[in-house]
This record gives C-alpha cells, structure tokens and sequence, in this order.
C-alpha cells in the first residue's frame, strides 16, 4: 500500500469542510429516516460507501423508488428514481442553506415532497439548515481522502463482519455521529438507563461490541478508529486492546488514523485493533463465542 491508499486528512486542515459536509449528509440521511419503516437499531437511518461516495440506498414510495448518492470522485450530488428519471448538481463552496433549497427543489421535481427536521443532529452548532448561510466550505482534495479512507475502513469492517455469526449490523454511515461503523450482538437484551434518550435506548437496547471510523471532532480532533463494549463490561479499560489504547475522555479503544498509516501493514493494525476489542469485551461479557464466532479461531491475538 501506498501513502495514496491511507492520505493523510488532519482534522485542523479540512474542519470546515467536514462541518459541512456533515450538514450536507444529514439533510440527505433525514430523507432517507423520514420516508423508509423503521428498521432496528436505527438500521433504516444510515448511508452506505461506494466506490464513488456515499448512498442512501433504495428509499421505497408508492409505486417507484429512488435514492440519493454523494459522488466524491465527480463532486456532484445525483438523485435517481426507478421510473427513470434523474437529477444533479455539483458540489462546491456553498452554504448548507444553499445546499438544502437546491436539494429539496431536486427532490419535488421528481415528485417526492418531504418534510425533514431542520435541527442539525449530534453538532455543536444548532443553526437549522435552511439559515446555515456560515458553513459553506467544500475542499475537493480533502473529501476524496476521507472518501478513500471510507472505502478501506468499509472493506476491513467487512472482513471482520464476516467473521461473525451471530447478529450483526451492516456497515453503515451514521450522519449524526459522522463515523462508519460495524456493531455485533450477543443476542442478550441490556439494562437502559431510565434517563436515556431515544436514540439511546434504541440503539443500546441490546448488549453490544461496536468499532469504526471517524475523521474526528472538536473534542478529539483526530481521525481515528475506535472500539467499545455496551454496557462497558467491568474491568473493560484495563484489557490488553492493540494497538491502540483506551482514552478515556472518549471512554472508548481509540486507535489513531495516523498510526495505522504509518504503520507496515495498515490492514493488519486495523483488523487486529478490532478483533481484541471485540474479544476482550466478549470475554468480560461473558458472551457465547462458540456459538456466535465463525470457527472460534483467533484472528488478533486476543483470548
């Protein structure tokens, strides 16, 4: 591999872009949470990598369909329906208002008139979209690295989902949280704290062992990949995770991005972070490894 397979993306560097484009994502996830069932565990709100971006996936309406895909290589934005009909325009510079009045004027003309929550999600800034006239960058080099790094996370989480057999979600695009991620399940229900919020209790209403990816924020401005157990199983902190190591302002494993590049093998750092976190979580959980592991064999070097 090759520094073009693991680009450098400091979050200082492209801040304002990634607040924007994170803006940009929620205004197109929220049409996707507003128009498809519920599917657990928020499964229905996420987007999902491409080889050119990022995509909602088919959004189903009476009699036709369409989705929506952020395309990083051309820099446009596409909207395509099953009846045929298609629609475009670039992305550049512009206010997350802008970007919202262009979208939602794309989605009519096709026939799909929605209401979205106009109040950003998980970000420090509650402007609603529809007045964000101030977050109006776009830095075309730095989303074709955060792109590339979504591809190579993308496919390691794939991997290392596919080593489980037991319940586990897709690998999915969260916009709020603005990270990739892959979550497995023992299968046991979990205590939920009575003052938890929706999404919480939803998304934590079963035990779980989750990893993923992101480019970081204003309170870890770092690109990273992390690990946590939910509930955190006692003595969780403490466990041998490598590489990597437990921060505990997160209070998740955090493993940062600019190790795994600069390390020899970025594949191996990535799936062995993953799998000793998953394993020692497990361990402490007291989880049925046999019967949810694809041949119990050791692919980090966990227990």
């Amino acid at each position: 591999m090759t520094s073009n397979d693991w680009p450098a993306l400091p979050f200082r560097e492209w801040e304002t872009t990634c607040d924007t484009l994170h803006m940009w994502t929620q205004i197109v996830g929220k049409t996707r949470m507003v128009l498809t069932p519920p599917v657990n565990h928020w499964w229905h709100v996420p987007l999902y990598v491409t080889p050119r971006g990022l995509t909602t996936s088919d959004i189903p309406l009476p009699g036709n369909s369409f989705d929506v895909e952020f395309d990083f290589q051309a820099h446009r934005l596409r909207l395509s329906t099953a009846g045929g009909r298609e629609r475009s325009f670039s992305l550049f510079p512009r206010s997350v208002a802008d970007f919202y009045h262009e979208y939602m004027n794309c989605l009519r003309s096709v026939g799909v008139d929605v209401k979205i929550d106009l109040t950003p999600a998980e970000f420090d800034d509650p402007t609603p979209y529809d007045q964000d006239q101030h977050h109006a960058s776009y830095d075309r080099r730095s989303v074709e690295s955060f792109h590339r790094i979504l591809l190579n996370a993308e496919r390691l989480f794939q991997e290392f989902r596919g080593r489980f057999l037991g319940k586990c979600s897709p690998v999915h695009f969260f916009w709020g949280s603005f990270d990739l991620a892959v979550t497995r399940f023992s299968g046991r229900r979990a205590p939920v704290a009575k003052d938890a919020d929706p999404i919480t209790r939803e998304a934590y209403s079963h035990e779980v062992s989750s990893c993923g990816f992101w480019p970081g924020d204003r309170r870890y401005p770092n690109a990273a990949f992390y690990a946590y157990s939910s509930p955190k199983p006692e003595g969780f902190e403490a466990a041998d995770v490598h590489p990597g190591g437990w921060n505990k302002q997160l209070g998740e494993f955090i493993l940062p991005y600019d190790d795994v590049r600069s390390t020899e093998d970025p594949d191996a750092a990535v799936l062995n972070f993953c799998q000793t976190a998953y394993e020692a979580g497990a361990r402490l959980a007291k989880w049925d490894r046999d019967g949810l592991e694809r041949a119990r064999q050791t692919h980090g070097s966990g227990g």
